[in-house]
C-alpha cells in the first residue's frame, strides 16, 4: 500500500513528458487548493478544470424558468442556496426574490416536499439540478409526493449524467482525474469503457492522502505511454456502482438531450421525468416556453469549463467579478472554477 509520504515522493519525482489532468470535479478543484496540492506538482503536470460543477454547467436558461415560474406563475422555488446568486439573461433568483418572489433556499429535496405539504395552496417546483451524485433523491422526492398526492409538487429538471460530458471533453486532457462521488453511484465501468479507447483516469476520493495518491498514480501510469484506469477510491467505489440508486433513477428518469454551459447539447446526457410522473414535470405542469437564454459576454465561465483557460484569463474574475458580486455561474457555486481560484489560488494562474 502506497503512503501520502510515498505517493509525494513519486509526484516530485515524476520527470516525464507534459501532461494535463482534467479535474471533473468541482469539490477536487476546492480541495486540491484547499490542502496545497498544487505545490506538490512538477511544473510540466498541468491541472485544469472540467464539467464537473452542475450548477456551473446549467445553461443560463434553465435561470430564465425559474424566475419565470416564480414572477410571472407565482410558484414558490425551493432550491439549494447556491442557484439562487447565478445570473440569468435579465436577473437572479435573488433578484427575483427581491421583486416579491418566494424563494425558499432547502438543504434536500425532500424539504421541498415537506413545504409542499405545509403549504397546499402554494405551487411548489424544486430546481433539481445535479448529477448521478444527487439525482436519486430528486426521484425519491418526486415518489414520496406521488405517495402523498401533493399535486401542488414538481421538479424542474436540469440533471445530467457524466459519460457524455467525458466522451465531449476526452481531447482537451490527457487523463481524467473522475469524481469520487459520482462513480459510487455508477460505478467504473464508464472509465474501463474509457481505457479501452485510449482515454486515461483514475477514480480519487477527497482527502489529501486520497488526492495525492490518485495524482500519484496518475502521473506514475501515464510515464508508460498506455491507456489505463485505476481505482483509487475502492473504499467507496465499487465496480457494480449503486444498483439500488441506478435502479431508483431508471423507474422515476429517462435519458435526454441537454444543453451544457459552454460546451452544448450533449445527446442523451441529461434526465427526465417519465410520463408516468408527467404530473411532477414543472415545463409540463406550467406550459413553459421553450426559452433562449442570454449569458454575459464578458463572462468566460464556459471555456473555463471546458478546459480552454484559467479563470485568471476572464478579463473580469476578480474585478467585475467576485463572490459576492457573480458575473457567472462558476463563480457563484462552492464547487466552481472560478470560485477556487479567487478563494485559493489567485496566484496560481
Amino acid at each position: 500500500m502506497t503512503t501520502a509520504a510515498q505517493a509525494i515522493a513519486r509526484l516530485k519525482a515524476y520527470d516525464g513528458p507534459s501532461l494535463s489532468i482534467m479535474e471533473v470535479c468541482g469539490t477536487h478543484t476546492h480541495e486540491i487548493f484547499r490542502q496545497g496540492i498544487r505545490s506538490l506538482l512538477p511544473p510540466q503536470v498541468r491541472l485544469i478544470s472540467g464539467p464537473g460543477c452542475p450548477v456551473c454547467v446549467t445553461p443560463v436558461d434553465y435561470i430564465d424558468e425559474a424566475v419565470m415560474l416564480a414572477l410571472d406563475f407565482g410558484a414558490t422555488i425551493c432550491t439549494f442556496g447556491d442557484l439562487v446568486r447565478v445570473p440569468g439573461s435579465t436577473m437572479s433568483l435573488a433578484d427575483a426574490r427581491g421583486r416579491g418572489a418566494r424563494i425558499q433556499v432547502v438543504y434536500a429535496p425532500q424539504d421541498a416536499v415537506a413545504y409542499a405539504a405545509a403549504h397546499p395552496d402554494e405551487a411548489v417546483v424544486f430546481l433539481a439540478v445535479g448529477f448521478e451524485t444527487t439525482t436519486p433523491a430528486a426521484c425519491l422526492a418526486v415518489q414520496a409526493a406521488a405517495a402523498r398526492g401533493l399535486a401542488n409538487f414538481s421538479l424542474l429538471t436540469a440533471n445530467k449524467t457524466m459519460p457524455g460530458a467525458y466522451e465531449a471533453m476526452k481531447d482537451s486532457t490527457d487523463l481524467f482525474l473522475y469524481p469520487g462521488h459520482v462513480h459510487a453511484i455508477t460505478g467504473t465501468g464508464d472509465c474501463e469503457t474509457l481505457a479501452r479507447k485510449g482515454v486515461s483516469g483514475v477514480v480519487a476520493g477527497f482527502t489529501s492522502a486520497e488526492l495525492v495518491t490518485a495524482l500519484a498514480v496518475a502521473v506514475t501510469r501515464a510515464a508508460r505511454g498506455e491507456a489505463f484506469f485505476v481505482n483509487c477510491y475502492p473504499r467507496v467505489v465499487r465496480p457494480e456502482g449503486s444498483p439500488a440508486a441506478r435502479k431508483l433513477m431508471a423507474a422515476t428518469m429517462a435519458p435526454c438531450d441537454a444543453r451544457w454551459r459552454g460546451i452544448g447539447v450533449i445527446p442523451n446526457s441529461g434526465l427526465r421525468l417519465k410520463d408516468a410522473f408527467a404530473d411532477f414535470d414543472a415545463r409540463k405542469k406550467f406550459v413553459l416556453p421553450a426559452l433562449t437564454g442570454r449569458e454575459n459576454p464578458a463572462c468566460r465561465c464556459g471555456e473555463v469549463l471546458q478546459g480552454k483557460c484559467l479563470p485568471g484569463d476572464c478579463p473580469v474574475f476578480g474585478k467585475g467579478c467576485t463572490p459576492a458580486h457573480p458575473v457567472g455561474a462558476c463563480m457563484v457555486s462552492s464547487e466552481g472554477a472560478c470560485s477556487a481560484y479567487y478563494l485559493y489560488g489567485r496566484d496560481a494562474q
